[in-house]
């Protein structure tokens, strides 16, 4: 035992002394947000470009469509020469021509190039409502008519305990749950990097030669995990902590004065949503969660590190370790959020393999502490599985040179007798 101890204060400790972790600590939020902003702008900036077409309308019902939209400049002409609009068009650098026919039956769009999908999109609506118009005015119905008879529905959610939310909390939801599995599958990744790269680095500076000369490698195998493991839960309580900050200075009057323009109810509102998440259970969750998952995935790096030589030889390692990892990924966005107590995501929420980043994603929606523990209980099993595995691999892949391995040999490492 404190042969282990020892290393993982030698492994933790020279990881977070490193300055590319403080960097990657206290930057990366901001780099994440500046991000976000950043997408933001350009998404803005790029809806707000006012694009100019040509409109060629022979049927004449729909000049009070285009006439009404802000959005697009439109210069609209009732009759002309079909080719010579176009050759205008083209010489004045417009986005396109819009050509309808007489009986409003035939619509085609010319370009230079291949028009973008939502400015289609949006077209395609404007041509919707003016035949929609049109054909109002044929059976001498009033637009105010159908104003009158349409009628929105707000239908209030209530839960059989009689707890109230509301479709923000939907989205929430989808927010928290897609950001603790996506955050997890990157901390597994990357931290699991940092323990094959090290593994590596040691094989090939021989200084496990020496190291293993006085300490079991199965021990040697367990630190390293456990003192990696350490330096990301580090980084997330740093992260938790700038985020309570953050949570707690939005949830004052302070945020208000310092931010005059944003509506103080909106703020009010999403804080309030926030807080009926369960937070707790999901912060929690993702702390046995991560620890799970890393312990498990890292086994996988530092076999795959002990068994290469140099860093370039892992790709045909590493696809199979982060094949589940994907699939997780495509399960929770695609299938969790969709429907997160269908048999699919609870199914995938046991596997340890994939639990750790769907189990993260259904929480949000509701899952009982049984379930939790179930999966807990099932992920912890497996990492235990798998470091006895990878132990056998690592104990002769530390010692093993000048040879790339294959899979036959890795299971045949596996078999050898202590």
């Amino acid at each position: 035992m404190k042969q282990l101890r020892l290393i993982i204060i030698r492994e933790y400790l020279t990881k977070v002394r490193n300055k590319s972790f403080l960097l990657m600590t206290f930057l990366s939020p901001l780099a994440v947000v500046a991000l976000s902003l950043l997408i933001g702008y350009l998404t803005q900036l790029n809806n707000s470009t006012q694009r100019h077409i040509e409109v060629l309308d022979e049927s004449g019902y729909f000049q009070e469509v285009f006439d009404k939209d802000q959005s697009l400049s439109v210069g609209y002409h009732k009759e002309g020469n079909l080719e010579k609009l176009k050759e205008t068009s083209r010489m004045d650098n417009s986005y396109g021509l819009l050509y309808i026919d007489k009986a409003a039956s035939q619509f085609q769009f010319f370009s230079e190039d291949t028009p973008s999908f939502t400015f289609i999109e949006n077209l395609q609506g404007k041509l919707e409502k003016g035949l929609f118009f049109h054909n109002l005015e044929k059976a001498s119905i009033a637009p105010s008519q159908i104003d009158e008879a349409q009628q929105k529905v707000s239908i209030a959610l209530t839960n059989f305990s009689g707890d109230q939310s509301s479709q923000a909390v939907g989205w929430l939801k989808l927010i928290f749950g897609g950001t603790a599995g996506y955050l997890l599958m990157m901390f597994i990744v990357v931290y699991g990097n940092m323990v094959m790269r090290s593994v590596i680095e040691e094989k090939v500076n021989r200084i496990v030669e020496v190291i293993v000369s006085s300490v079991r490698p199965s021990i040697l195998l367990l630190g390293k995990i456990i003192g990696t493991s350490l330096v990301g839960l580090t980084q997330f309580v740093i992260w938790v902590v700038i985020a309570g900050f953050l949570f707690s200075f939005l949830s004052s009057p302070m945020a208000t004065e310092v931010a005059p323009t944003c509506d103080p109810y909106f703020l009010t509102n999403i804080i309030t949503e926030i807080n009926s998440l369960p937070l707790a259970k999901l912060l929690i969750s993702f702390f046995l969660f991560f620890i799970g998952g890393y312990l498990t995935y890292s086994a996988f790096y530092a076999t795959i590190g002990a068994a290469v030589d140099s860093e370039t030889d892992t790709q045909q390692f590493l696809f199979p370790v982060l094949l589940p990892l994907i699939l997780a990924i495509y399960i929770g966005f695609f299938t969790v959020i969709e429907d997160p107590h269908g048999v699919v995501s609870v199914i995938f929420s046991y596997i340890p393999l994939t639990s750790p980043v769907v189990m993260l994603m259904r929480i949000p929606f509701g899952v009982s502490w049984g379930e939790i523990i179930l999966s807990l209980a099932l992920l912890y099993g497996f990492f235990f599985l798998a470091i006895w595995v990878s132990a056998r691999i690592y104990r002769i892949g530390i010692l093993s040179y000048g040879k790339k391995p294959s899979y036959k040999e890795l299971i045949k490492w596996l078999r050898m007798p202590n």
